[in-house]
């Protein structure tokens, strides 16, 4: 694999969302920023005969699913753990029997440092079934997100109903806090599980790697960083399991919080600051 450190660059011009990326690669043999993402993954753009980038979208139709080479009876799990969002395929001019290379990106944008991410949002059941929680913290986090009200539980809650911030829900510091300590122990003891499946996921769709953009409207340029989704995920969860201040929980640069808002205002989200990573580039205390 050909060798190249580099790691982020500001370039002229915006390119922050998919369609953009792809057109960048698509157009590699006189694409700047596309070459210098070719060297960052490994490949010598000298030795590249053929780059194809497409668009992953966030729901792929199941009749669509054979055109990334997966069956109809894998679409679920595809689906499920699905955390790429621009495919690209790669073949290199001594490879053999036309096999491409395959890399897959997620991608995030943010217009500046205090911007926040949702990395991913589900049912509390769901993320029961993928990380083998037992019922109590099942209870405990549809407690927190307001699946279940308040008054359903009272015996979990350190404070009376009426003394609730918020009649909808609880935040973990109105929990009792044994079961507190078991949320965190949980988190600390399945962290590497937890954040693997929130940035990179598993199967097909899995991220290799990770492209965070920043965009400046005033001079019309775009600072992007791109890095392997294993330095991401280090970078990310690297850090206790906390309950933050405002109740939610954090999970090393994760925040784990209720989704709010509309549609689906009571599943559980996790939400990270993807500008932060060019932390690991600019020399910044980490």
């Amino acid at each position: 694999m050909y060798n190249f450190e580099f790691g982020s660059k500001t370039a002229k011009g915006g390119f922050a969302n998919e369609k953009a990326i792809c057109k960048k690669f698509n157009n590699w043999k006189e694409d700047k920023e596309a070459r210098l993402w070719l060297k960052i993954m490994g490949y010598n753009p000298d030795e590249i005969d053929y780059v194809k980038a497409v668009q992953l979208p966030t729901r792929i139709k199941k009749v669509d699913i054979k055109k990334f080479g997966f069956s109809e009876k894998e679409y679920k799990e595809l689906m499920r753990f699905k955390k790429a969002d621009v495919q690209v395929q790669i073949r290199l001019v001594i490879q053999v029997n036309n096999v491409l290379k395959v890399e897959n990106l997620s991608l995030k944008k943010a217009n500046s440092d205090a911007d926040y991410n949702q990395v991913d949002k589900r049912w509390v059941d769901s993320y029961k079934e993928m990380w083998y929680f037992d019922d109590e913290i099942a209870v405990a986090l549809k407690l927190f997100t307001g699946e279940l009200k308040p008054s359903s539980h009272p015996e979990m809650l350190k404070v009376t109903i009426s003394n609730l911030k918020d009649s909808r829900r609880v935040f973990l510091t109105e929990l009792k806090d044994e079961i507190v300590k078991k949320i965190i122990s949980f988190f600390t003891e399945n962290k590497i599980l937890v954040v693997s499946d929130i940035l990179k996921g598993r199967g097909g769709f899995a991220a290799d790697w990770m492209l965070v953009t920043r965009y400046n409207k005033q001079n019309n340029t775009t600072t992007w960083i791109l890095k392997d989704i294993n330095t991401a995920m280090n970078f990310f969860g690297q850090g206790d399991v906390r309950v933050s201040p405002r109740g939610s929980l954090y999970i090393g640069r994760i925040t784990m919080q209720r989704k709010g808002g509309t549609p689906d205002p009571t599943k559980l989200q996790f939400k990270i600051k993807p500008c932060e990573l060019f932390k690991l580039e600019s020399g910044e205390e980490i």
